[in-house]
């Protein structure tokens, strides 16, 4: 336990060394899942063996801490864990079809391999080998949409520059092609990859999503935009239990005691309630949008789950089960 402690205290500091922004006590809680007063406690412990700890953010709140300079990076050290980490990550973007991210990650690794010592080198090769074979990801057999990596450097480039940019965009359904000025936030990815922007047009005025496969060019404008410190990315996404945005739902599902096992280490939405009933049975509560992809993800258990709220859901549940047995042939 008392390594443990340790190992947390240097990955916190490393965490301020790697931060120019500094991080808050709120970061260091939600990392290591542990109390204010921990968090606290760590932070006074930190700033005890390297002095050259200071307040990134002077007069503003939350206080948030960096470190700056000093021997720290001497005591990091990379790991054949690590580096196999990176090579699995990278093998899962690729069979997830996230365009250059493979090969940005593959570079990384390759970097981070070229800083370590040969005698280190040779004797961490081995188990990164086998690490890495272990850990082979098997790619995803079927058709992949195809996103051109210049798009995605372009849309990189207006997001790190905070540049607004003309999207021309093909509509799934009607397959009509618009042009708008939007201001570029993110990425989602999933099924689906989307750029997540926020269009300033009138009778719109919101975030939207453009699945990034249907965008056929960008035009980067000089003109910048002032992104809003009250936007989240996480946030938004949590408000769905997919990627459809919707008004958000209060939702309870029942899995069977048959079911409550697997249902048990899934996690369905990240503000989920899981509630173990005296049968054996599982109640999970959580609030989202996205019913429809609900229905399509509940499709997957059967008759070993039962929508208890809302209403709305049960009904469309019931529709697109009646849709799904009208196409069966016979």
């Amino acid at each position: 336990m008392r390594y443990e402690k340790l190992e947390a205290l240097l990955r916190v500091a490393l965490d301020m060394r790697g931060s120019a922004e500094g991080i808050s006590l709120d970061d260091i809680q939600r990392s290591y899942g542990i109390s204010r007063r921990t968090a606290e406690r760590m932070r006074d412990a930190i700033e005890r063996v390297f002095p050259q700890m200071e307040q990134a953010n002077p007069g503003e709140v939350p206080k948030r801490w960096r470190i700056r300079s000093g021997p720290i990076a001497n005591l990091a050290g990379i790991s054949s864990e690590e580096l196999a980490a990176l090579s699995t990550a990278a093998q899962i973007a690729k069979r997830d079809n996230i365009a250059d991210l493979p090969a940005r990650l593959e570079t990384l690794a390759a970097k981070l391999k070229s800083l370590v010592r040969p005698e280190v080198a040779r004797r961490i090769g081995p188990d990164l080998e086998a690490l890495t074979e272990a850990e082979e990801i098997a790619l995803r057999p079927g058709p992949r949409l195809t996103i051109p990596n210049a798009l995605l450097e372009d849309l990189r480039y207006a997001i790190l520059a905070c540049r607004k940019i003309r999207l021309h965009y093909r509509a799934r359904g009607t397959g009509k092609l618009s042009r708008q000025l939007v201001c570029p936030y993110g990425f989602l990815y999933g099924n689906r990859h989307y750029l997540v922007a926020y269009s300033p047009s009138e009778g719109i005025s919101g975030y939207r999503l453009f699945a990034l496969a249907n965008i056929e060019k960008i035009e980067v404008q000089q003109a910048p935009f002032r992104r809003r410190k009250d936007f989240s990315l996480q946030g938004f996404a949590e408000r769905s239990f997919g990627v459809f945005q919707e008004d958000p739902l209060d939702v309870v599902w029942r899995f069977t005691p048959q079911a409550a096992p697997d249902a048990r280490q899934f996690l369905f939405h990240p503000s989920q309630i899981v509630e173990d009933e005296p049968d054996g049975s599982l109640v999970v509560r959580f609030r989202a949008g996205g019913a429809l992809e609900m229905c399509w993800h509940l499709f997957t258990w059967g008759d070993q789950v039962k929508v208890v709220e809302p209403k709305r859901l049960r009904t469309l549940l019931g529709q697109e089960v009646r849709k799904s047995a009208e196409k069966l042939p016979g």
